[in-house]
């Protein structure tokens, strides 16, 4: 039997080009997604989810992420890990210019809120070892650089564990101006907060 279907593609908000498919056809209407974060309230503005003035009928959820498990009842919100981040960051890099945070962030994007709102609040950019994967996102150009002498980093080198034992960076910077780094490591990853919370 063939039937035709619409098919829209909705923000997941979980990285840069993610997605979650909304099928219509006569036999109803499924949302399909992967890993998904959204803001409280960003979903009702959402038009395309809507039909009028009311959230169209969705027969099935097909929901295919890592968070749909009963350990992760609580993530806290983007704008409480925000905050936390940001005033961990702050008290840190105010005590001297060789103070420096390293973000261990295991992907290539996913981050960006992040890099953005530390920069944009503390004026401080985020290290990278290159920017090309942002050329398509100019929004953030702004508050990355390639630039070592930087109190936040975000670089990655294919052993990075062992820069915990050294007190280094990924980039292989170990002091500024002659004096050693003193160095904190965020690694802001909602599967670390899962698995050691109850």
């Amino acid at each position: 039997q063939k039937e035709d279907i619409e098919v829209t593609l909705l923000p997941a908000g979980h990285c840069p080009g993610s997605v979650m498919f909304l099928f219509e056809g006569e036999n109803g209407t499924v949302l399909y997604t992967g890993d998904f974060r959204l803001a409280k309230g960003e979903a009702a503005r959402m038009e395309l989810l809507h039909s009028g003035t009311r959230v169209k009928d969705i027969q099935s959820v097909y929901l295919d992420t890592t968070f749909c498990d009963p350990k992760f009842y609580h993530i806290p919100s983007r704008e409480e890990c925000l905050k936390g981040i940001l005033e961990l960051v702050r008290s840190w890099t105010s005590l001297t210019r060789n103070h420096v945070v390293w973000l261990n962030c295991k992907a290539a994007y996913g981050y960006e809120y992040l890099f953005i709102n530390l920069s944009e609040e503390l004026g401080i950019k985020v290290h990278m070892n290159k920017l090309d994967m942002f050329r398509n996102m100019p929004e953030i150009l702004y508050h990355v650089t390639t630039d070592q002498h930087t109190q936040i980093h975000a670089c990655r080198h294919p052993r990075d564990d062992d820069c915990f034992r050294w007190n280094r960076l990924p980039c292989g910077m170990t002091c500024q101006n002659g004096t050693p780094l003193h160095l904190i490591i965020i690694k802001p990853s909602t599967m670390w907060f899962g698995e050691r919370i109850k």
